[in-house]
């Protein structure tokens, strides 16, 4: 019991500074930019067909996956690396302060899009989640395996790369289908599929690795 106090009180004392660290700029331009597409539905007068909505909702799924590849950008990373708390809670806090909130806009952007038009909400979000868990796996994996206090611009290339070899994927494969075809349930089986295994790979990558400890020089025989 008195380690879990210790380990809720450190998550306290942590989320003052992770909450002022976030870059909230980014992810406010990333919240708009993903709102504005599905906001497109409601302004234009007469709507448009249920295919010009899954067009918008892809377009603001992106645009949120690109606000989340920062999510882990910290100018500050090679103080706070020194810190007792481990990296997977100083993480894992970071995304359960802002995952709630993208789910938020993207929840509004589901209801932006008119009823009569809007295609199927469970299926579209699952093509949104994949593509927000490719964005914090690769900036996961950018905090990992590099010095950089600030990759989010790199990392921003992951989804908008998984976005794009999606649509160049064969037509028996496709993962891009329209709502009407009837290939859309078997698409999201895909889709299913990929993100269990992007979250896997996600999780693998957030603790630090492991150092080896340096061999013992050898010592010239006398």
């Amino acid at each position: 019991m008195s380690g879990l106090a210790d380990r809720c009180r450190r998550v306290r004392v942590l989320l003052p500074p992770v909450w002022r660290a976030l870059p909230w700029r980014v992810l406010g331009v990333a919240a708009g930019a993903g709102l504005a597409p599905a906001a497109v539905a409601r302004l234009v007068p007469g709507g448009h067909d249920s295919a010009f909505a899954l067009v918008l909702l892809r377009c603001a799924a992106v645009a949120f996956a690109l606000g989340l590849a920062f999510l882990l950008d910290d100018p500050a990373r090679h103080v706070t690396a020194a810190v007792p708390t481990r990296r997977t809670v100083r993480t894992g806090l970071r995304m359960a302060l802002v995952v709630p909130l993208a789910a938020v806009c993207w929840t509004v952007a589901l209801l932006l899009i008119p009823g009569r038009i809007r295609p199927p909400a469970g299926d579209v979000t699952l093509e949104a989640a994949l593509l927000a868990a490719l964005a914090l796996a690769g900036a996961a994996a950018a905090v990992r395996y590099t010095d950089e206090p600030q990759p989010g611009a790199a990392v921003a290339v992951t989804p908008l790369a998984g976005a794009a070899l999606a649509f160049l994927l064969p037509e028996r494969w496709a993962l891009f289908v329209a709502a009407a075809s009837p290939d859309w349930a078997v698409a999201h089986q895909r889709w299913a599929a990929l993100l269990a295994l992007t979250v896997a790979a996600g999780t693998a990558l957030l603790p630090e690795p492991l150092r080896r400890g340096r061999r013992p020089a050898l010592r010239p025989r006398h």
